[in-house]
């Protein structure tokens, strides 16, 4: 059986057509991906709340508006000639937040990738110790994903029960031992999150998809507060029947994915490329100093 489907082809517009154009290229620290839909009364206090976390780094923000219809399109727009890290791309037709988070990282010039939900429930001051995280543990060539554990949820009680009991499922199908899957904040670098499949629902799924890849997961304590305004979108029915078909295809994507482990290139050690080098050098100039000689002494002769 296939993995979960993928999301049916949509557009992705950039905002301010100038700026689609005129695409940044340049290297950045970090990228800091939001996924929203209808998140309107969120927009501001969230990116004032990421430039804050941000400053004196070199960073952008994009923000992916998964065609919502209230008033998030104009509350990004109003706001886009103040912050010049921000980037806004809107989807014409709705496809789900991994669709989003995957149309803004395809965008991104950051080295790292950090994600977070555009309701305010994720605190960005937190980025820091995940990159602390992965920073350090990358060190050793590692490829790594630092994601968030919410320390205190604030979330009512059915939606914490149907947590507890996709974080069983994930546990016992999948071998998901990260405490936190649901988690939205999260920071890993480019070149992997780039290297992971995609399909509809994915962001639930990565830390089992990248510790597929041979990379490894650390978790960070992180805060988790009231949404800012409005209401979440979860839908308990709705996840529950849905999760079935997802775990279904992830497990498949497991099983078929080859545990290949890290991949290195191998190199000739300097010090021994350079004595070859050396030692072809000396030989072939006696080869040439006896030629030399040879000739003299016949042109004597």
């Amino acid at each position: 059986m296939a993995p979960s489907s993928v999301s049916k082809s949509f557009k992705v517009s950039a905002v301010n057509p100038v700026r689609a154009k005129k695409r940044v290229t340049k290297v950045l620290d970090i990228s800091i991906l939001v996924p929203v839909m209808n998140e309107a009364g969120n927009i501001r206090p969230l990116i004032d709340e990421i430039c804050t976390a941000m400053a004196g780094r070199q960073f952008e923000i994009i923000y992916v508006d998964d065609a919502s219809d209230d008033a998030t399109a104009e509350e990004l727009l109003a706001i886009l000639g103040d912050v010049p890290q921000l980037r806004v791309f809107r989807h014409t037709k709705r496809a789900g937040q991994s669709a989003a988070i995957r149309s803004g990282l395809l965008q991104a010039n950051g080295t790292l990738i950090g994600v977070l939900d555009g309701d305010g429930q994720n605190v960005p001051k937190d980025f820091s110790a995940l990159e602390a995280a992965v920073t350090d543990a990358s060190k050793n060539g590692v490829m790594v994903m630092a994601a968030g554990i919410r320390q205190r949820r604030n979330d009512s009680p059915m939606r914490l029960l149907a947590s507890r009991g996709a974080k069983w499922i994930r546990t016992s199908l999948l071998g998901d031992t990260h405490p936190d899957s649901g988690c939205g904040i999260k920071i890993l670098p480019r070149d992997l999150f780039m290297q992971l499949p995609f399909f509809n629902h994915m962001h639930r799924f990565m830390p089992s998809l990248v510790c597929r890849h041979g990379g490894i997961v650390i978790g960070v304590p992180v805060a988790h507060r009231p949404r800012i305004v409005g209401a979440s979108k979860y839908r308990i029915l709705d996840r529950l029947l849905v999760g079935v078909s997802d775990v279904i295809g992830v497990i498949w994507l497991l099983r078929r994915g080859p545990a290949q482990g890290y991949v290195t290139e191998v190199m000739v050690p300097k010090t021994g490329h350079r004595s070859i080098a050396k030692k072809v050098g000396k030989d072939a100039s006696k080869r040439l100093s006896k030629r030399v000689s040879k000739g003299l002494k016949d042109v004597a002769q």
